[in-house]
């Protein structure tokens, strides 16, 4: 169990501390759920009523709320990115030690200072593994793929040959980097495969959610920059370009040739058209449909909320009418504009 005081914590975060500096925590938890021993934090106001009760021995307030709170007190401007890098100090992850005798290492493998390979991963010939490299259980790392230092692979991601991954990066369990991106020619309806001869370069920090798939590209690289996240079951076609500090939600998809800019935000289940460019940025909502690009910073939306079935039958049937609608309209539009230009034949605008 990792024990820390509310001293050190207080120290570590550059928290204003309203407590005992030798008040033990052994873990954190929701002001709900928290007992003794334990330190929450208040950063959504809708839960401000549970900090009157909770049984947490401390609590990450902002100066706003601090008067509200009845135990101990970590008084910080963003309790909640407080709590973020907080959380990690509390993180327990073990990993392999050493390389496990049933790991299968190719020729020539180059291996840093305490690399740590699990049970069953195997390594093909000439992969860099930079120090402080750890592959998990069952782990595929093709022929001359480089991963730098401190990087993670979790149980059973894939890493094709030749990908790249930067530093301090983490893949969770199931993803596969670098399988052939979809592309096919066609010859009097039967379908030609092309060759995917590029590969995928992963820059810094990168997190990659479980079971996504990043494609490597036709002729040119799939490329994600630095400080890149990407949440579980993304999809990333071949030879998209991802920059940095992106943030990409679950299960969104990106075609093909698409670039995006520096830090945008695709919300869960976005569709992102192919061959199209993203600028710095820019902000979509969940489950939007992007068909073309945007350079200017916004937030973007499409997609239709739940209703009542009834509700939503009724707008779904005036749908397929909205063409029929506009035209009807413009007939209108038209009419009124042609009855304007006709001469007045008011009495008051006749001469005498």
């Amino acid at each position: 169990m990792i024990t820390l005081t509310l001293g050190a914590i207080a120290a570590q975060l550059g928290a204003v501390l309203e407590g005992p500096a030798d008040l033990e925590i052994t873990g954190l938890a929701t002001l709900e759920a928290a007992t003794s021993g334990q330190l929450s934090f208040l950063a959504n106001p809708k839960y401000k009523q549970q900090l009157k009760t909770t049984a947490a021995s401390a609590v990450l307030v902002s100066p706003a709320d601090r008067s509200h709170c009845p135990v101990a007190a970590l008084v910080i401007d963003n309790p909640y990115l407080a709590y973020a890098r907080l959380s990690l100090l509390f993180e327990q992850q073990p990993r392999p030690v050493g390389i496990h005798p049933t790991a299968v290492l190719g020729q020539d493998v180059v291996i840093g200072a305490d690399v740590a390979i699990g049970p069953y991963a195997v390594v093909g010939d000439g992969v860099a593994l930079g120090d402080g490299v750890t592959l998990d259980a069952h782990v595929v790392v093709g022929d001359d793929a480089c991963i730098g230092a401190r990087t993670r692979l979790y149980p059973q991601v894939t890493l094709y040959p030749r990908v790249v991954v930067g530093t301090d990066c983490r893949i969770l369990s199931g993803a596969v980097v670098g399988a052939d991106g979809f592309g096919y020619a066609n010859e009097r309806g039967k379908w030609v495969r092309i060759a995917q001869l590029g590969s995928v370069r992963i820059g810094d920090r990168v997190e990659i959610g479980a079971n996504t798939t990043i494609d490597r590209g036709a002729l040119d690289d799939t490329v994600i920059d630095s400080d890149v996240i990407i949440d579980n079951q993304v999809q990333i076609a071949h030879n998209v370009r991802i920059g940095q500090g992106t943030a990409i939600a679950g299960a969104t998809v990106i075609a093909g040739s698409t670039t995006v800019g520096k830090y945008c935000v695709f919300g869960g289940a976005c569709a992102v058209n192919g061959h199209i460019e993203i600028g710095d940025g820019q902000q979509f909502t969940g489950m939007s449909m992007v068909m073309k690009g945007f350079k200017e910073p916004g937030v973007y939306s499409s997609g239709v909320h739940a209703a009542p079935n009834r509700e939503w039958r009724k707008n779904s049937a005036r749908f397929a009418q909205l063409d029929e609608l506009f035209r009807r309209v413009k007939q209108l539009e038209q009419q009124l504009a042609d009855a304007g230009a006709q001469p007045s034949t008011d009495a008051d605008s006749q001469g005498d």
